[in-house]
């Protein structure tokens, strides 16, 4: 065997390795650990749970923000589902009934944060709405950004 066919086995042997190495790993990861960068696969929506952890993590939710906000996730997460599940609409339908969901459920979370909450809020909220508008998503018709969600 030549020299550059072993390293080419050795290079092959290690790749291989990490391969199998971070296979294990991620198998192994919790649902908050990975999954994609918000804790969830990719193409699936996060829970009503899941935003409530994320936001009282950014916002420092107090336990009786989570409590009023928490029923208000999950009225939204069911008026999502009942939205994908109404085959007659068409995706701009669709699309514009989704913004105005999620435009009512801020408008609803809002009041129960306080001043420096809000702000923090706006910021995330601008930041999905960047990172749901990138290369090959709908934009809304009009050139406006999408509402805060």
């Amino acid at each position: 065997m030549t020299m550059k066919m072993k390293m080419t086995l050795i290079y092959a042997a290690a790749i291989l390795a990490v391969l199998a190495g971070s296979t294990a790993l991620y198998a192994q990861m919790g649902p908050q650990q990975g999954g994609g960068p918000w804790g969830h696969g990719p193409g699936q929506p996060m829970t009503a749970e899941q935003r409530l952890q994320r936001m009282t993590r950014q916002l420092s939710l107090t336990d009786a923000q989570q409590q009023l906000i928490k029923p208000i996730l999950e009225n939204e997460a069911k008026q999502v589902q009942g939205l994908h599940e109404d085959s007659t609409l068409s995706q701009q339908d669709r699309t514009s009934k989704m913004m105005q969901i999620r435009q009512g459920t801020s408008e609803q979370i809002k009041p129960i944060l306080n001043a420096d909450q809000q702000q923090k809020y706006e910021q995330m909220m601008s930041r999905q709405g960047r990172d749901r508008s990138g290369p090959g998503q709908n934009q809304p018709q009009g050139g406006a950004p999408p509402p805060p969600q």
